[in-house]
């Protein structure tokens, strides 16, 4: 059957994990949209990330899964739903049991998923994720859709509206770099010290905006008292939403972030960005996919690294030489050569 025969009206994609997933995977929703501009397009994503997709172009529904209120309840009420809007397809990013379930029991007529998923055995479709192959995670979502889609996207988009640049203008009138120095795990996290040394060697033609969640405005004040140098340094985290952050992000000279949200959300506008990996490695997958993108890793060869995939709340091993020993310079130099 040839790609483009097949007929689907009705699209549903299952990604309910963190933002940066979400993120991601609307470079899935660019790949299914190229090929099937007329179909109707829904996701589903946890409570708290529907604001990424705020009047997005290409969707006609944002379903949402609360999972900290009657968690289980809310699984069923989803189930009764997506069961009544009769998709012809049901996507599901994810490997775990909860949205294998709403997807093998969606009444799709056809359903796909990765093998990793207990519940893929019920699946009209499914494809390996495999982490050792080299491939980006956009790949490997791409995969799913491959054999209907004509054109895989591999650059994940957000779309804010014109209200979101015009909440941000007044930031944008001088030449600025984002900082967004905090991440859930404190492995993945280059440590507020080592942010200070690097910002306090900035040019001072630059504003320095730091970014993060309102919980993150404690750690960014640390990091601002600690600055010495004549830059104007503003703390924005928590002042933001999603899309006014990726708008102001966009126009930065450069975004420097852990391996994090803030990483992806720069990769949606094409915006430049420098990521540093402490205990992650950038083969895992979810490195930065702008044109303009910068890795930034500590240079000895550490037998412990990477230590795991999603990061620790302490070292292992007691030093947490993968972000000790990464230096100022390699920061500095990634804004000298942005161009």
């Amino acid at each position: 059957m040839k790609k483009n025969s097949i007929r689907l009206e009705k699209i549903l994609v299952i990604q309910t994990a963190f933002i940066g997933d979400a993120i991601l995977a609307t470079a899935l929703l660019e790949s299914i949209h190229q090929s099937l501009p007329d179909a109707d397009i829904d996701i589903l994503v946890r409570k708290g990330n529907e604001s990424l997709f705020q009047q997005h172009p290409f969707l006609k529904q944002v379903l949402i899964w609360d999972k900290k209120q009657s968690k289980y309840k809310n699984l069923f009420g989803l189930l009764s739903s997506i069961r009544s809007t009769k998709y012809d397809l049901v996507i599901n990013l994810q490997r775990f049991g909860a949205t294998g379930f709403l997807t093998a029991f969606s009444g799709a007529g056809i359903t796909v998923g990765y093998d990793k998923n207990p519940f893929s055995f019920l699946f009209t479709k499914k494809f390996s994720h495999d982490l050792d192959k080299g491939l980006h995670e956009v790949d490997r979502n791409n995969t799913l859709v491959s054999w209907f889609a004509s054109t895989l996207k591999r650059q994940p988009k957000l779309y804010p509206t014109q209200q979101h640049y015009e909440r941000v203008e007044v930031h944008t009138q001088k030449a600025f770099i984002c900082v967004a120095p905090n991440s859930v795990w404190f492995t993945k996290q280059y440590p507020e010290h080592k942010w200070v040394e690097f910002l306090n060697q900035v040019p001072s033609v630059y504003t320095i905006y730091l970014l993060g969640a309102p919980g993150d405005a404690v750690s960014c004040q640390r990091i601002k008292d600690q600055i010495i140098t004549g830059n104007t340094v503003e703390i924005l985290a928590g002042k933001l939403s999603f899309l006014e952050s990726a708008a102001l992000m966009e126009k930065a000279a450069m975004n420097y972030v852990n391996d994090s949200a803030p990483m992806h959300i720069a990769s949606s506008m094409n915006a430049p960005v420098a990521a540093v990996f402490c205990s992650t490695v950038p083969g895992f997958g979810f490195g930065p996919l702008s044109d303009k993108s910068f890795n930034i890793e500590t240079t000895e060869k550490l037998s412990c690294r990477p230590c795991g995939l999603h990061g620790y709340k302490a070292c292992p091993e007691g030093h947490f030489k993968c972000a000790q020993t990464i230096g100022k310079e390699q920061f500095l130099e990634v804004l000298s050569n942005r161009f």
